[in-house]
């Protein structure tokens, strides 16, 4: 049996918000870090979180999902004071992300701003997607946060608001549901499924002339871009009307 321990961190941010369009992290700041420990499976009490203060202000939009104001963040330490611990924190461990794309882009811009020659988040610890987990899983199914949390029968009733720590903290649980080999039969009963039948029927089927019109369908690549980009718009706006 291996004896390696195995130590991963589960993270969220909060930030002042996003961009629409281009670079979404351009900017904006983050506002809240989040973190559990998790070594070997197991959850030991250690978590890492702090509110920052940001050199902008909070957007309206941002505000709405996680009720993070202004006047409550300008006592909080900037980032550059809490780099070093949260850096430390981390170093060396499989951070655990849903949607890492936007929490990644955000933390590297953070570090980058402070003008100290830290590299990128990549090089000193291995980072996992749990939304690419998930997709993996369930494809073509809804994998938010929430939508997980109902599939794996996980308590969110207290997540009114998005915030870091907590969100971690469900992640946490919701993480090693996905990956601990266990699925549930009633994933196979979601809404979407279709009912079937017991009586008999004679289903008629009708053969249509082929359209005269090439069908050009998204490549894979395309998808998962066009994917990325809702999860970005829906973790930071509350709801995504393209997802719906």
């Amino acid at each position: 049996m291996s004896t390696a321990i195995t130590r991963q961190i589960v993270l969220d941010t909060e930030t002042t918000g996003m961009n629409r369009l281009g670079v979404h992290y351009e900017g904006h700041k983050i506002i809240e870090i989040g973190a559990v420990e998790v070594i070997n499976r197991r959850l030991t009490g250690r978590h890492y979180h702090v509110y920052i203060k940001p050199d902008r202000l909070v957007d309206p939009e941002a505000f709405m999902v996680h009720g993070i104001s202004d006047g409550f963040l300008q006592d909080k330490p900037a980032y550059a004071e809490i780099a070093e611990d949260f850096i430390e924190f981390i170093s060396g461990a499989e951070l655990v992300i849903h949607n890492a794309a936007f929490d990644i882009g955000f933390m590297d811009y953070e570090f980058r701003m402070l003008n100290r020659d830290i590299p990128k988040t990549e090089t000193f610890c291995k980072i996992t997607d749990s939304l690419m987990v998930a997709r993996k899983l369930f494809p073509g199914k809804r994998n938010s946060l929430d939508a997980l949390c109902d599939r794996y029968q996980i308590d969110n009733s207290k997540r009114t608001l998005h915030g870091a720590l907590l969100d971690a903290e469900i992640l946490a649980d919701v993480y090693l549901a996905m990956t601990g080999g266990q699925t549930s039969l009633a994933f196979a009963m979601e809404s979407d499924t279709q009912q079937v039948s017991t009586e008999s029927e004679s289903v008629q089927r009708i053969t249509r002339q082929a359209s005269a019109l090439p069908i050009i369908y998204a490549s894979p690549e395309e998808l998962a871009a066009h994917e990325t980009r809702l999860d970005l718009i829906a973790k930071k706006g509350g709801s995504c009307l393209w997802s719906q």
